[in-house]
């Protein structure tokens, strides 16, 4: 009996386990040379299907090494160059594959549907085995359990593992020095389960570089020449929040609900910007909004009924198009980095649909900073009118943008009037910086006022009834403060015209606050 392989039965591993059913009967497998220098080519950009395409091919020699004849592997056809395969239309790999099996007159064993139908077309004996299902999870999840946020693994070195909670992990060892062959049984494991897994997809694969998405975990597995070594890092969400654990305030909620829709969530890598942006697409989705994502890749973990876009053939742009004709009410944009991400977000936000980006930055303001230069600077508080920037997985400031014209601070002539951009503390209204153009340059200059300061945290009693904590002040009233445990910050609040603030038990905050009052910390405010 003869057969050829094509490709994606070689990729995926099938090919030995018929083969091994076929033994006894004596069969001879053929394979095209377009296929050898399809995986090559494949390895050579450092793509896992190349790896494991041609770790199949020296199990099938193995195999028909050992049967004693009975399994004879032949190589046939011609062997397209490097060059030939990069430029090579659609369909013309398979061509070549199809003509082995056509010369040879072999059958066709495939995986890929439409190969399959084309050789039945054109009279080609054919065998479809369909997409394969592998159950077993691939061991690297093994490596998580509730308080591991990634594991890191990498060729000859021991396995790592963050482990912890938002805002304080700790890097531990959780094994000893993996070695390359183990590395690679990591790596072929995950990259077949994300064939199978209808949760599973591969995100990106570059030379030395592949992204996979299966489920909640996103895994990144690199090679030489891009990292000086074999390397898996693997991520995966810890908690999932709802929007009251965050103890916002009655007024930003009527923000977010009615007013906002341009936003900005920044934070450091790590400080729960992705978990909190989660939160916020459901609350829109509950309040009746459709929403959409835009992801690269796509690890945001959303209710099934909102859609998860990833660039359309390599360009965000291009997913923006679409996404004004399907018009959601709500878009997530997350991972807002590069000039031609903010042009999107600018782009879609000035079409009307309401924009929640998603933004690495160090401070509140390095956010809004980020966008001068990449927009004009008159149209940024209509491209963004609200920043939300997170730490350790709490809402440390908010601030809001508006237009307005007026002497900048610290000048004093009148006929230095200029549009001035005013970034404010969202809560109690006060500047915190102005934006405006000084001759050719864009400045960013800080407000410094002379405000009411108290030079000593005020230090709170406290009581505890049935659904909240709540603490009281003799110092302030009517104000919005910052509330600590020790030196632990744990939420901004305001303190009522009694001098009382009320935290519910059963927000994050109030839990944080029960565990701090719980471990005898001091509870001030400032």
């Amino acid at each position: 009996m003869k057969i050829v392989p094509d490709t994606s039965v070689i990729v995926d591993g099938r090919i030995s386990k018929i083969l091994k059913e076929l033994k006894d009967k004596g069969v001879e497998i053929i394979v095209p040379e377009a296929v050898v220098s399809e995986l090559e080519y494949q390895a050579n950009l450092g793509r896992e299907t190349g790896f494991d395409g041609l770790a199949e091919l020296n199990s099938i020699r193995k195999m028909a090494e050992e049967s004693k004849g009975k399994i004879i592997l032949r190589f046939y056809g011609g062997s397209p160059k490097p060059e030939q395969i990069r430029r090579a239309k659609i369909g013309l790999i398979d061509e070549l594959i199809r003509r082995v099996a056509d010369e040879n007159d072999a059958k066709l064993i495939t995986s890929d549907k439409i190969q399959a139908l084309v050789s039945e077309a054109k009279g080609i004996r054919v065998e479809y085995i369909g997409p394969k299902i592998k159950k077993i999870k691939p061991r690297i999840f093994d490596l998580f359990d509730s308080e591991t946020m990634s594991v890191h693994l990498k060729e000859n070195t021991p396995i790592s593992a963050k482990k912890g909670h938002v805002g304080n992990f700790k890097l531990v060892k959780i094994a000893d020095k993996i070695s390359r062959e183990d590395m690679e049984d990591y790596a072929r494991e995950t990259v077949e389960f994300s064939h199978s897994d209808p949760k599973g997809q591969i995100e990106l694969e570059k030379k030395g570089v592949t992204i996979l998405q299966l489920g909640e975990y996103r895994i990144v597995i690199t090679r030489p020449p891009f990292s000086d070594g074999f390397e898996i890092t693997a991520v995966k969400p810890l908690v999932r929040t709802k929007l009251s654990d965050y103890g916002l305030s009655k007024k930003l909620l009527e923000r977010l609900e009615a007013q906002a829709e341009g936003i900005f969530v920044a934070g450091s890598p790590g400080a729960g910007k992705t978990t909190f942006v989660q939160a916020l697409a459901e609350f829109y989705l509950n309040k009746g909004k459709i929403v959409k994502t835009m992801e690269h890749p796509r690890d945001l973990q959303v209710p099934d009924v909102i859609t998860q876009y990833s660039p359309l053939e390599g360009s965000m742009a291009n997913t923006s198009d679409i996404l004004v004709l399907v018009r959601p009410d709500y878009t997530i944009f997350d991972e807002v980095r590069k000039t031609k991400d903010f042009e999107v977000f600018a782009d879609m936000r000035l079409a009307g649909v309401g924009m929640v980006g998603v933004t690495h930055a160090n401070r509140a303001i390095g956010a809004i900073q980020r966008l001068i230069g990449r927009v004009e600077l008159g149209i940024i508080p209509h491209i963004v009118d609200t920043v939300i920037f997170i730490e350790a997985g709490k809402i440390k400031e908010v601030y809001e943008l508006k237009m307005a014209v007026k002497v900048p601070h610290g000048m004093r002539e009148a006929d230095l009037a200029r549009p001035v951009i005013e970034v404010r503390d969202f809560e109690t209204g006060k500047p915190e910086y102005e934006l405006y153009s000084y001759g050719e340059e864009v400045v960013v200059i800080p407000i410094r006022e002379k405000l009411k300061k108290r030079t000593e945290p005020e230090e709170l009693s406290f009581s505890l009834i049935k659904k909240q904590v709540i603490l009281r002040s003799k110092a302030y009233r009517d104000e919005h403060v910052r509330i600590f445990a020790d030196e632990e910050f744990i939420c901004r609040s305001r303190v009522n015209r009694s001098g009382n603030i009320k935290i519910k038990r059963n927000t994050a905050a109030g839990r944080t606050l029960l565990n701090a009052i719980k471990s005898g910390k001091k509870i001030k405010i400032s």
